[in-house]
This record gives C-alpha cells, sequence and structure tokens, in this order.
C-alpha cells in the first residue's frame, strides 16, 4: 500500500521565488487560523483607497511548537546515527542538486536536526512509493519526505509532531483581491476547485451560497482563473504560492484572504515517520525540532525555500 501525500507543489517550484518581507512566527496553528484558518499560512488588512495583495503585506512563518511546552531533553547517548530517507523528485522539497547530492527543504531540515542531536546524519533517495517499505526493512530510520500523517499510514509507522502544513487558500485576480474571505463574503461568487477534493468537500460544507466550478486539475483551474471564467480559486496553498509568483501565471493573481488548515479536511499535518516503537528516535526528533525552530533555524530555512508564504 503505497503511502498517500496531500498536495504537492508543481514541479516549476523548483524555481525559488525572491524577495518578500516576512515576520513573526505561528505558534501551533488552529483549525480556521482559522480564518486564518484558514492558514497554510497567514496576513493584513488594507489601506483606505488602493488594496494590498497578501503576498505583498508581511507574511508569517509556520511554527508548530508551543514556547510555553518545552520538550524535555531526551536521552540522546543511544543515538549515533540517523539514516532519513527521502524521495527523489519533488521540489522545493526533495530533489537532486547539481552536486548529485540530495537536496531541499526537507533534507536541510533533517541536517539541522542532526546537528541539534549531535549525530552524524545520512540522507538516501528513494521512490515516494518505497519509503514506508523500506523503513520497515531497517534500510533508513526515518522518513522526511512531505509525508502526510493520516490514520492509515499511523498503523504501519510512528509520527513526530508536525513540521508544516499544507493550508488551503483563495487565490483571485490581482484587481480583485479580499484581504478577508469569509462564507457570506462569497455568497453568489464564482469560484474554481479540482472537482473531487478536499477543497470542493470543504466549500460545499463551509461556503454554501458561493457558486462552485469543479476542474479536473489544476491547469485547468488556474486558466480558467486567469481568463476571468471565476472570481476564485481554491486550492492546495503551497502549489498557489510557486504558481502565483511564477511565469505559468503571466502576473495574473494573488491570494486573498488567509490560510485554512481544519485538519478534518487538509490533514493533521506532515511529520517525520520512524518505526513503530521506535520512541528513542521520535522522542529525539521533536526535542530537536524545538531547539531548531526556537533558534530561528526554521524560520531561516523556510525563508530560504519559500520567500513567498503560503501561510
Amino acid at each position: 500500500m503505497a503511502p498517500s501525500r496531500q498536495a504537492k507543489s508543481s514541479k516549476s517550484a523548483c524555481g525559488l521565488l525572491t524577495g518578500l518581507v516576512v515576520s513573526a512566527c505561528l505558534l501551533a496553528v488552529a483549525p480556521c487560523a482559522k480564518a486564518q484558518i484558514p492558514a497554510k499560512q497567514p496576513p493584513a488588512a488594507p489601506q483606505a483607497a488602493p488594496q494590498v495583495a497578501p503576498q505583498a503585506a508581511p507574511q508569517a512563518v509556520p511554527g508548530f511548537w508551543d514556547p510555553r511546552r518545552r520538550p524535555e531533553r531526551p536521552d540522546l547517548s543511544r543515538l549515533t546515527v540517523i539514516r532519513f530517507l527521502t524521495e527523489t523528485d519533488y521540489p522545493p522539497f526533495n530533489y537532486t542538486g547539481a552536486d548529485g547530492n540530495p537536496a531541499g527543504f526537507n533534507v536541510d531540515f533533517a541536517r539541522a536536526l542532526c546537528e541539534e542531536i549531535k549525530v552524524t546524519c545520512t540522507v538516501q533517495m528513494r521512490r515516494f512509493e518505497t519509503l514506508v517499505d523500506a523503513l520497515a526493512s531497517n534500510r533508513g530510520d526515518a522518513i522526511i519526505a512531505s509525508m502526510a500523517v493520516s490514520p492509515q499510514l499511523r498503523a504501519r509507522v510512528d509520527f513526530t509532531d508536525p513540521y508544516y502544513r499544507v493550508p488551503a487558500r483563495f487565490a483571485s485576480r490581482k484587481d480583485a483581491v479580499m484581504p478577508e474571505i469569509r462564507p457570506e463574503l462569497l455568497e453568489g461568487k464564482k469560484v474554481g476547485v479540482i472537482a473531487g477534493s478536499a477543497h470542493e468537500a470543504y466549500l460545499k460544507a463551509m461556503f454554501t451560497d458561493a457558486e462552485l466550478h469543479g476542474y479536473p486539475n489544476d491547469d485547468a483551474m488556474r486558466a480558467a482563473l486567469r481568463k476571468g471564467e471565476v472570481d476564485f480559486i481554491f486550492g492546495d496553498a503551497i502549489s498557489l504560492a510557486f504558481w502565483i509568483n511564477g511565469t505559468d501565471s503571466g502576473d495574473c493573481c494573488a491570494f486573498s484572504g488567509g490560510p485554512f488548515v481544519e485538519s478534518r479536511f487538509f490533514g493533521e499535518g506532515i511529520g517525520i515517520a520512524v518505526r513503530k516503537g521506535n520512541d528513542v528516535l521520535r522522542q529525539a526528533l521533536n526535542w530537536a525540532m524545538f531547539r531548531v525552530w526556537e533558534k530561528g533555524r526554521y524560520t531561516d530555512l523556510w525563508l530560504r525555500y519559500f520567500s513567498v508564504s503560503p501561510f
């Protein structure tokens, strides 16, 4: 059974985006950011005259660690090496660098954790669908591959705390940006969404007065927004962030409102998988993640790969 992953960012995401002011950490993102959260993901209010598109305003870096709940340092003496497994082609999270070695956000985060724990770290790239079996057969110790936590996977592996989430967001044409999105504000508005997706289910449950238009894929949905056939589109904020700021969008569009991270629809988040019962490693990684975040290294890493925040 191949592990499922929440919406990937588009392959064009590999061209990393630059230049955007981003501010403080967002602690333990709650459902509706909740409006947020809606958050993967984060923003600010408009000026009287021209409205400012959310991505032009300071944006928060996601953080899922509460400083009031500092984890105790676990016994790290039994750890001498951590063999991370990751996937081969999911930029900017995982990809092969110019030197032929593993690269990307997940890879750099794994190395930061190993530095904090002070152990040797190796990173092996494999096809995504083979990762859980490789972990189970002791060909690695931990999977860091943007793997979404799910009840099905919890039956096979244990997960650390989440280190990011895949939020959902609305996008509109730049001349129709709304600083806030609430159900009553979209009454009668045409909203594009991928048919049969969790995003469509969320809209049907929460935005009952919007006029939904289902599309078979991201390309068709985004083209409809560019052409003005719909007023908004709603989908995975990470891939939308790269599209909005990439060449494919033609500089047409921007985020409207904040991120939505309702776990019932959009999952529990992205964690690091370890073998069932390996509490020593799981607790060590949880402690190291908190330390990396507390020292500001997580923020630096996030901004290196996501200078335009999907939150």
